[in-house]
């Protein structure tokens, strides 16, 4: 199985980690996205069927958070293979838009994206949140180089 494990620096991460724990926090009870269930469906199955999104959302920022234990608080280093990259993936993508909803919403997708925000301009917590949404894109971006899901080993 393939793996790929990155090395953070501590200090730049940790400040980083409140940010992402706060989103999360955020995302407990509720999705990150509304989502309209199928239109045949029944008022049981919808409430059935959102309540398994919601479950599988916060599995995989729990897969992701699980990422920031004891060793890596030693080590600097996140553990990434194929048994997790895709709960990882969708935790990345479930926090950044908390983020940008929470925090980000007054800056242009397109500078976010590229990079482009005055980031020293900006109050401290959304600073704070900017980098955490700029880290997770990172990560996102490693997974999706080294370690795509879609690719059968």
């Amino acid at each position: 199985m393939k793996r790929v494990e990155v090395k953070l620096n501590l200090e730049a991460v940790a400040p980083l980690l409140d940010a992402i724990k706060e989103a999360a926090d955020d995302l407990r009870p509720e999705l990150a996205v509304a989502a309209a269930p199928p239109p045949d469906g029944e008022p049981e199955f919808a409430e059935g069927w959102k309540r398994e999104l919601l479950e599988n959302q916060n599995s995989d920022i729990g897969v992701f958070l699980a990422l920031f234990d004891r060793e890596f608080f030693t080590t600097g280093v996140l553990p990434l293979d194929a048994n997790n990259s895709e709960a990882i993936l969708r935790a990345c993508a479930a926090v950044r838009l908390r983020l940008h909803a929470k925090h980000l919403a007054a800056l242009s997708d397109e500078a976010m994206e590229s990079g482009e925000v005055a980031i020293d301009e900006l109050p401290e917590a959304q600073r704070r949140a900017f980098a955490a949404y700029a880290f997770l894109a990172t990560l996102q971006e490693l997974i999706v180089q080294h370690l795509d899901p879609t690719v059968m080993e």
